[in-house]
Formats: C-alpha cells, structure tokens, sequence
C-alpha cells in the first residue's frame, strides 16, 4: 500500500528543507512516509511546553554530533541556519560537544560546519565568545561548575578524589567549565540542555546523564523541558539511549 507523508509532516519539512528532495523519497517512500509522520509531526504534538524551533534544532544538532552522523548533520544545520540559530549557537554547540565526545569525533563537524558557513557567505573566524583567560580559567571555571553542579558536590568530588588521580578534578573544573561552560553564545540553561542532548545520544554515559539531570534542575530547567528535549531526540538516536535518558530523569525528577 502506498503511503505519502501527513499534511502537517509536510508542513514542518518545508519549514526544516524548503528546497530539499531526499533521494529517499524516490527510493524509500514508504519509510520516508512513516518516518517523516513521526519525527516532523507525532512527536512535535506531544511536546508539552515551549521549545521553540530553534532550540529543538540546537539540541538535536548536539545529539547527532554524538552519534558521529556527519552526513545528517549537514541536513539539520542548513534547516538550524536557516530558523533562527545563529552562526556563534552552532560554533558553540559543536565546540561544547568536544568536551563530552573528544576532538576526534567533532572535528569532522567543526569542518562540516565552516564549509556550511563559508558556503553561506559567512567570514571566518567568528566572534570571539571566551570570557576566561589562561590565568583565570581554573577560579571562573570552578566557580561556575559549584553554580551548576553545586557546592557540597564539587567539594565532595574533590575531596573523595584519589591523590594521583585529582588532576581529574582539575581538568573538569579548568577545561570543561572554564573554558567552555563559561563562553557566551549561550546561556547556562541552553548549555545544560545540550550537555543533556548530548551524553543521551552518546550512549554508556548513564551516570553523567543522571548528574547533569541534576545539573539541570539546578539552573531552572524542569522535568517536563527534560521531557520535551528527550521527546525531539527520539527520531534522530532511537528508543534505547532515550529510554535510558528517561530513567534518569525519573530517577532524579519523578513525576509529582
């Protein structure tokens, strides 16, 4: 039986790829259908709260990052340029991912992303978003890990570290918070969101996903945002690492 994407999946499409024809669609059409029915309309309409199209296209440009998919990146970062994300949102997400997922999966997509950038007439480089410098790193940066993660967590973290092995606690507070977590191009409530996006895509992260659950209740994001987020990833890296994603959140912000 035939079958052809819904109106309001092919409203989406046209909104996300206004000039794109998926060879799939000649190929695969049924897949394309029923693919394009769940991730372009039946999860949108179950999203609960206000997750505007440029942030759904932000965390989902995160989550692709982490399960290596070059080629489908490609295709969510034209539609992410062309509905409000910004040239500095996309340099921020795909450095950020670099802390999560090391420079040898992203630097496919920090190339990926300068030759979308030049193609569109962008110059290289771009604002500069650091606001710490070699001297200040480690104090900004720790302070703002204790502002996400939280005093007693940190101190404990610190403090429960094996001697040899505290070096470890100085690369998260210096590196990954003070010089990524501290840049602007995004604030700390997108930055934790996309921190999320990306350790559930990536996968065998659980812990991290649970803490930085945590982390995103403590800077005002809420379990239904969680939620939401989850629901927009589901298409783009299956059922296993969401479902996984949503256990943490049970476990850290059940249901009232």
């Amino acid at each position: 039986m035939s079958r052809t994407p819904g109106a309001d999946a092919r409203a989406e499409h046209d909104v996300l790829f206004p000039s794109r024809t998926s060879d799939l669609a000649r190929t695969d059409p049924e897949f394309v259908a029923f693919f394009d029915d769940f991730a372009f309309d039946e999860t949108l309409r179950a999203v609960t709260g206000d997750l505007p199209r440029p942030e759904r296209l932000m965390y989902q440009l995160g989550a692709v990052i982490a399960v290596g998919a070059v080629t489908e990146y490609r295709v969510i970062l034209g539609a992410a340029l062309d509905n409000g994300v910004t040239p500095i949102q996309v340099k921020e997400i795909v450095y950020q991912a670099t802390a999560y997922v090391g420079i040898a999966r992203v630097i496919d997509f920090l190339h990926a992303t300068n030759e979308l950038l030049t193609e569109r007439g962008v110059a290289l480089p771009l604002e500069g978003q650091s606001s710490t410098t070699p001297e200040t790193r480690n104090t900004d940066g720790l302070a703002k890990q204790k502002e996400i993660v939280g005093d007693d967590t940190v101190d404990g973290m610190y403090a429960n570290a094996p001697a040899d092995a505290r070096r470890f606690q100085g690369f998260l507070s210096g590196n990954c918070f003070g010089d990524y977590y501290t840049r602007g191009g995004l604030d700390v409530r997108q930055r934790e969101l996309l921190t999320f996006s990306v350790l559930v895509a990536l996968g065998g992260a659980d812990g991290q996903v649970k803490g930085h659950v945590k982390a995103n209740v403590n800077v005002g994001n809420t379990r239904a945002q969680l939620l939401d987020v989850l629901t927009v990833l589901l298409p783009f890296v299956g059922y296993p690492r969401t479902l996984n994603g949503l256990t943490a959140v049970n476990e850290v912000s059940p249901p009232e």
